[in-house]
């Protein structure tokens, strides 16, 4: 009889230095993460998510300017949706640029979680207020008005930089108020159209998917560079 076998792993136990490999990559993946939110200020951004919601419920609640047309009730939900928007794509801003660079493969990942996440967060807190009741074309409208512009706003950080991504959404604005009061109702100001219309849902569909694919690929326009993959 011999020791030889003594040694040997049991089949399906995972060897004493890879799993102190795996358990450092996944602390150094959680830490990569956590300083890339906190440098975005995703924080801040949740707060501000939130204190949105609680404005959304208040106009409706008190029926804040429900008299005058449908884009004068339409005017204060849009606002507050433009607001959310533009916190999403203002968190792709970093003052010196995106240092995870050097982290290689995984910052496409991060920017594109980081947007997602936001963008339901946002609509888990603007439907919230909603439940007051009173949303003009109610929460089949909400998620196609709000994704559409977070698109809107993650394409302008991607063109304008992460500081300037705000304007995407509020030029957006003023279009659309400015086709509710002509009574427009192209499919790409979808916020004019009826919350199961099918042309704008696709519109507004196309922004946001366009918007998360251009600034997980690309990122951010930084200043004094052109923006470009992250490798």
């Amino acid at each position: 009889m011999t020791a030889a076998g003594l040694h040997r792993p049991a089949p399906g136990s995972v060897p004493p230095a890879a799993a102190t490999t795996r358990r450092n990559l996944a602390a150094a993946g959680w830490q990569l993460a956590r300083l890339y939110l906190i440098s975005r200020r995703v924080p801040m951004a949740l707060a501000l998510l939130a204190g949105l919601g609680v404005l959304l419920w208040t106009a409706l609640r008190w029926r804040w300017n429900i008299a005058g047309g449908a884009a004068a009730r339409q005017f204060i939900p849009l606002t507050i949706q433009t607001g959310a928007a533009a916190v999403i794509a203002v968190t792709t801003y970093r003052p010196f640029g995106e240092p995870e660079r050097v982290a290689g493969r995984w910052l496409p990942w991060l920017r594109l979680a980081t947007a997602v996440a936001l963008t339901a967060i946002a609509f888990g807190a603007l439907a919230a207020g909603a439940a007051a009741g009173g949303m003009p074309g109610g929460t089949l409208a909400l998620l196609r008005n709000l994704a559409g512009m977070a698109g809107i706003g993650l394409l302008a950080a991607v063109v304008l930089g992460g500081a300037f991504g705000w304007t995407g959404p509020m030029a957006y604005l003023l279009i659309t108020e400015g086709a509710l009061a002509h009574r427009s109702a192209t499919p790409w100001v979808w916020p004019t159209r009826a919350p199961h219309d099918r042309g704008g849902a696709i519109c507004a569909c196309l922004v946001i998917v366009a918007g998360l694919v251009l600034i997980t690929v690309r990122g951010p326009r930084e200043p004094g560079r052109e923006p470009g993959p992250a490798s």
